[in-house]
């Protein structure tokens, strides 16, 4: 019997659970549902896509300068593309980047103080 296959989605309290989103759309791209969520579809991305879970320690600053307790990683095409960009609208932006076997890794923070990671594959993931 097969249990958990994957992730099924993330779900965090909003304080403005409307705007919240309007930044999403706006700075991050995401496409809203009717229903004010969004729905990632793989197979359209990447037959060989990945969502990774982990858990960190307690006493991380990984998550850092972010108030949650949690942190999302989004997959994007160009990650030094989409910085300039999120710096240029205003976004609060970390100044560091790394690279990695990986790949390409950046944060932004979002309105509501939860840190952004953005994940850009190594070529051919």
């Amino acid at each position: 019997m097969k249990r958990v296959t994957g992730i099924g989605g993330i779900f965090f309290k909003s304080r403005d659970p409307q705007a919240l989103a309007a930044w999403y759309r706006d700075h991050l791209g995401l496409t809203l549902e009717p229903w004010g969520g969004v729905a990632f579809r793989w197979a359209d991305d990447s037959p060989t896509g990945t969502t990774i879970w982990n858990a960190f320690p307690a006493d991380t600053a990984y998550f850092d300068p972010g108030s949650a307790s949690f942190m999302v990683n989004f997959r994007v095409a160009d990650l030094h593309a989409l910085l300039a960009a999120l710096r240029a609208e205003g976004c609060q932006v970390e100044d560091r980047t790394e690279e990695s076997e990986f790949g390409k890794f950046g944060w932004v923070v979002d309105p509501e103080g939860h840190k952004i990671e953005l994940w850009q594959p190594p070529a051919g993931h």
